[in-house]
């Protein structure tokens, strides 16, 4: 099914565990947002990550409802359900590959919109470990977001292998006062395709810590907690996560 999507529309599309979703999600999608002037940022909640042989603590359907609730009333922003649990395997839930569901959304998009790809620096920094990962800037131009504690100085030594930096310029700037710096990817046969880093943000998104306090508090609601928008950590308290 084509999503109704007019031509020209500028969507993000953002992966992740959301495990469970936070604000700093939050802060990121709306930065990109507005930085690059998305019409829409798509959540879409993962259903195995290859990265991660633990899994999610959380079930899926826990994560989608709680993704649901984290970006009510946002505007431009949605869910995906292009990353959702692959077929079962004889050795469990088959991985999900971003590169699949990337070609999936863009098929799934009507003519002349435009995909991209949001992550933050941690998943961008562990580019080179994934599937494909060498493709995806070129099937869906990337946004990566900085992170507390992950450097982005020197992209040229943290890109995966096959992937250079056209030129050594960089076109910097502010966009709806955030700053957003634009590069060039150039892969091995000379295709190109930009690249945009928000090197001004330094919000965290790692969920471990929210879990662990959660965990530490037995299940019950952390009421006011400055990364948990507060329907999210009703629907903790309500289902018993992370106990």
């Amino acid at each position: 099914m084509v999503l109704e999507t007019a031509d020209g529309r500028r969507i993000a599309y953002f992966g992740g565990s959301f495990d469970p979703p936070h604000r700093g999600h939050l802060a990121v999608a709306r930065a990109a947002r507005d930085a690059l002037g998305l019409d829409q940022v798509l959540f879409a909640p993962v259903g195995a990550q290859p990265l991660k042989p633990h899994g999610s603590t959380a079930s899926f359907e826990d994560r989608l409802a709680m993704t649901r609730l984290a970006i009510a009333g946002e505007p431009g922003f949605g869910i995906s359900l292009a990353d959702a649990p692959a077929l079962e395997t004889a050795t469990g839930p088959a991985p999900n590959y971003t590169i699949d569901a990337l070609l999936r959304l863009r098929g799934e998009l009507a003519t002349g919109a435009r995909l991209f790809c949001l992550m933050g620096a941690d998943s961008f920094l562990g580019l080179r470990l994934w599937h494909r990962g060498v493709e995806i800037p070129f099937v869906a131009p990337l946004i990566v977001a900085s992170r507390p504690g992950q450097s982005l100085e020197d992209l040229a030594a943290v890109l995966p292998v096959g992937l250079s930096l056209e030129t050594v310029s960089v076109d910097a700037g502010e966009s709806n006062g955030v700053e957003v710096s634009r590069y060039t990817l150039c892969n091995s046969s000379g295709v190109t395709a930009p690249f945009y880093l928000l090197p001004g943000l330094h919000v965290e998104i790692s969920a471990s810590e929210i879990r662990r306090q959660v965990h530490a508090a037995r299940g019950r609601q952390l009421a006011g907690h400055e990364l948990l928008p507060e329907d999210v950590s009703e629907y903790i308290a309500a289902h018993g996560l992370y106990r």
